[in-house]
């Protein structure tokens, strides 16, 4: 946080299927993997280019959550499906240490394409959809804060863990 390569809008990909696009797509999965996140944007990495891969077997926290589909997602469109909008806790690789309380839209649908450059076409819900509302979010050069309503649910992870964990032995 505070790159302002982080703040810029990122640009369409065209070059699907090359050996650069490939490496670049190794390199996201690969520190995804290292920093132990569910996603990961190109912007996050320097790259100003509308790519997001995301994706987990479990969450190492909350099982409960369920697998989401290990994706490469290039050029997305995210739409909405209603209105319901849904406040969880948030972290980011780009803004370590930290989580905050975001409300996102609880189901949508998005479009893109692979690395190959073959459609993608998925409705979602839940952590699903959180996890690519998030990614995309940094194709357009927003950071979760920006996303938050109320500040007084900002902080260092360490913190709000120990307080959660303190208001649920209470």
């Amino acid at each position: 946080m505070g790159d302002p390569r982080l703040r810029k809008v990122s640009t369409m990909v065209d070059d699907f299927g090359s050996t650069r696009l490939k490496l670049l797509i190794d390199e996201l999965w690969d520190l995804m993997e290292i920093y132990g996140g569910v996603g990961l944007a190109a912007p996050q990495v320097g790259i100003s280019e509308r790519i997001v891969v995301f994706g987990m077997e479990s969450h190492p926290t909350y099982e409960e959550l369920g697998a989401v589909e290990y994706t490469v997602l290039i050029n997305p469109v995210v739409t909405p499906i209603g209105d319901e909008r849904k406040v969880g806790w948030e972290g980011c690789l780009s803004v370590p240490g930290m989580r905050g309380l975001v409300p996102r839209y609880r189901r949508i649908e998005y479009r893109g394409c692979d690395i190959d450059g073959n459609p993608i076409c998925r409705a979602v819900s839940d952590y699903h959809a959180r996890i690519v509302q998030h990614e995309c979010d940094h194709l357009d050069g927003i950071l979760y804060p920006d996303r938050m309503t109320d500040l007084t649910q900002f902080g260092f992870e360490e913190e709000i863990s120990s307080n959660l964990a303190e208001a649920t032995v209470e």
